[in-house]
């Protein structure tokens, strides 16, 4: 059965793969609107949020701030916070705010062009658990946290040293497709202008960013998918071009 399964990913047509994939994260954003859903899919929303919060500390870092803890809570909201200078620039701190929600899109596209070939999906794979267990150790400072992301950072480790081939490649797809619909966890944060995290209320990340360089916060939410879904589209003719 093991063998027959491999086989079977291993000479999926590439359009079937793609329609595979689009309705996997199709099935995941629905789901992720409600409540049983959010349950059945709760590794994946810890390894979302851990996503979104790491493109937040990464952006951190590129404009010279320090990245200083990353918080995920049980409810699988999270934080990431940096100091930055008082008197920073405003594009600077939208930087950092869009970061949470474009940087995954732009990991995730990554993650699914390496499936082009056997070598970058394992390195893919290999950094991708690395970076899971190291920010652990480097940034991470919650129970939820310390719980699940090691455990899913071993798991792709795992994957990445004794997986085959074909499961490989379509475990780099199906999280890379995971990344990028990511920004889509929550409809109600990214289209409005604060949300609930750790069950305290805050501003999201486009109402930030609507606060700093103006318009209103549904046009960078709207601006933001935009640009997800041209990711996610560009990787995918990359990746399943013959």
């Amino acid at each position: 059965m093991e063998f027959q399964m491999t086989k079977g990913l291993a000479h999926q047509d590439h359009e079937e793969r793609a329609r595979l994939l689009f309705g996997i994260a199709l099935v995941s954003v629905v789901l992720w609107q409600t409540y049983i859903g959010s349950i059945i899919l709760y590794p994946f929303t810890i390894l979302a949020t851990w996503f979104h919060e790491m493109g937040h500390g990464i952006g951190a870092i590129v404009t010279g701030s320090q990245f200083e803890r990353l918080l995920i809570f049980p409810d699988g909201s999270g934080v990431a916070m940096s100091l930055r200078p008082s008197d920073g620039f405003r594009v600077t701190d939208a930087f950092i705010a869009a970061s949470g929600p474009l940087g995954p899109a732009i990991a995730g596209a990554l993650l699914i062009i390496a499936s082009r070939s056997a070598r970058a999906t394992r390195i893919a794979l290999l950094v991708l658990g690395g970076a899971l267990v190291v920010s652990t150790v480097i940034w991470v400072r919650s129970l939820t946290g310390w719980i699940f992301l090691p455990a899913m950072g071993l798991g792709i480790l795992g994957l990445a040293l004794r997986g085959s081939d074909s499961w490989q490649r379509f475990g780099i797809q199906l999280l890379g497709v995971q990344a990028c619909i990511s920004v889509w966890r929550q409809f109600d944060y990214l289209f409005s202008a604060g949300g609930s995290i750790g069950g305290t209320p805050q501003r999201s990340d486009t109402g930030a960013i609507a606060d700093l360089l103006l318009l209103p916060y549904w046009f960078w939410g709207a601006v933001i998918s935009a640009m997800t879904m041209a990711l996610l589209w560009w990787s995918f003719r990359i990746a399943f071009r013959r």
